[in-house]
């Protein structure tokens, strides 16, 4: 089976390691962290922030354990709140890091472009961002980035599937347009495919939003109309799992790919459907 783990290394040192540590991810109405934060500042050490556009997928709950290790190893403290998969609330949730004091923040969109009022308050607050994983819309926000690159992960997804299917065939893919990070992915598994030779044909493309349950749902449905699909692609792993589950539900075997090199996707790789990630 095919392995491709796309790691981002933030700027903080992200590690890849597969155990993600752990971490205190909150919501905009939780206070669980202020008193530690007042701590840390009062103690001379900086307050840092940290948002995601999903906390709960195994990806960013590595990238996070690993920016906190090496935060708080230097006397330092992390705020860190999931918007799960809401733009409004991640531009309240930056907001409100804002008024706890944090003096620099990560950030990765949920849309690229819903999250330019939270970098307009981060800028005008003066606080330098560090962009990770997914481009905001407009990069002259950030100080620095860090990220895979995302189109030439969805190319060897691509050009794995040509390889292994040579007689082409019908498949399905589950992106998530407000993601560029997943944009560029399908982009480039659809270019690999169509630039192959082989003929492949896309019969039925969702917007799973990155998200496990919503992608398992859109996959039923389009497993139901299409069920000789040669193959699904996924803009990330919790969509390939959403993917996989709806197939074998439905008795039905396409190559799933996915992109994250998450645990439970690895894991998978040798004896299932799942292709690569």
């Amino acid at each position: 089976m095919m392995l491709m783990a796309m790691t981002a290394t933030t700027v903080a040192g992200c590690g890849s390691n597969d155990t993600a540590a752990d971490t205190t991810t909150e919501t905009a109405a939780e206070d669980t962290t202020a008193d530690t934060a007042d701590a840390a500042a009062s103690e001379g050490g900086k307050i840092f922030g940290y948002t995601c556009m999903d906390g709960t997928n195994p990806f960013f709950v590595t990238l996070e354990g690993a920016i906190r290790e090496v935060v708080e190893s230097h006397g330092d403290q992390l705020i860190s709140m999931d918007p799960a998969n809401d733009s409004n609330t991640q531009v309240n949730q930056i907001e409100d890091m804002i008024s706890r004091g944090v003096e620099v923040m990560f950030v990765n969109p949920v849309d690229a472009d819903g999250i330019i009022p939270g970098l307009d308050m981060l800028k005008e607050a003066g606080i330098p961002m560090f962009g990770f994983d997914t481009q905001v819309g407009d990069m002259s926000y950030l100080t620095s980035y860090a990220g895979s690159d995302n189109y030439n992960a969805g190319y060897v997804c691509g050009e794995d599937l040509a390889k292994k299917v040579p007689d082409g065939g019908d498949i399905l893919v589950l992106d998530s347009p407000t993601m560029q990070s997943v944009t560029d992915r399908t982009n480039g598994f659809l270019d690999a495919i169509k630039e192959s030779g082989v003929t492949f044909n896309v019969v039925g493309q969702q917007d799973a939003q990155g998200n496990q349950q919503v992608a398992n749902e859109k996959a039923q449905d389009l497993l139901t109309a299409h069920p000789d699909v040669v193959a699904i692609f996924g803009g990330n792993d919790p969509t390939a799992l959403g993917a996989y589950a709806a197939a074998d539900a439905a008795g039905v075997t396409p190559l799933i790919y996915g992109v994250d090199g998450s645990p439970d996707v690895k894991a998978l790789l040798k004896d299932t459907i799942l292709e690569g990630t």
